[in-house]
């Protein structure tokens, strides 16, 4: 059986995405039994949702798993829900879209809430000294993009597929990065993870996923 892991190219003023580098690190590994096969997708709106359509139909994994940054958020969120929303708010694709309020799906479910047993994924994280928490919002950028189509694309297919989405925060290099210019002059340093330690999340999430019941 097969886990498809997914992370994001870097975009906006991030020069790198610690979620495309998990997703090529953990490519061809074996967790829980199960073969990762991992793939980064491109930010943009018109062909992110069809590029993972497309990996399901290619794997047809027992887990999907998509992973996006969030900047500014300190811990692991394990996301509930992707609503039928594209909104670019601040932040135009690499593409240059920028969409306001559309719909994902147009007609399509107002939403799809995950399927992975988002709070054993979060208590296991907990358990191993790795903040997490359950978050209610994915926003409405291309990271809830890629859960709404995970549900969409499962639903479709009729695929016996586990899904979610985790938001990671940026890598502590990342932070010190962005912080050496001002911090120096009293600004505070972003919210930031060791890359590791992340990936040791997105790991223990793939086998709390692939070993639940729920």
């Amino acid at each position: 059986m097969t886990v498809l892991i997914t992370g994001y190219e870097p975009f906006g003023e991030h020069e790198k995405n610690p979620t495309a580098m998990i997703a090529e690190r953990l490519d061809g590994e074996t967790i829980a039994g199960e073969q990762v096969v991992g793939r980064v997708l491109p930010v943009a709106f018109d062909v992110a949702g069809e590029q993972l359509r497309a990996y399901l139909s290619e794997y047809t994994p027992s887990v999907a798993i998509a992973c996006g940054l969030a900047a500014g958020r300190s811990a692991v969120s394990v996301e509930r829900i992707g609503v039928n929303v594209n909104d670019a708010v601040t932040t135009p694709d690499n593409a240059g879209n920028d969409p306001v309020n559309e719909q994902i799906a147009v007609g399509g479910p107002a939403a799809y809430l995950s399927t992975l047993p988002i709070e054993t994924v979060v208590t296991e994280l907990l358990d191993a000294s790795i903040p997490a928490y359950v978050s209610n919002t994915a926003g409405t950028h291309l990271c809830n993009n890629a859960l709404y189509t995970l549900g969409s694309a499962i639903e479709d297919g009729g695929y016996n597929t586990k899904f979610g989405f985790l938001h990671l925060p940026l890598t502590t290099k990342m932070a010190a990065e962005n912080a050496h210019e001002t911090a120096v002059r009293g600004a505070s340093a972003e919210p930031s993870l060791p890359l590791e330690l992340q990936q040791r999340a997105v790991e223990s999430a793939i086998k709390t996923a692939v070993t639940s019941t729920v």
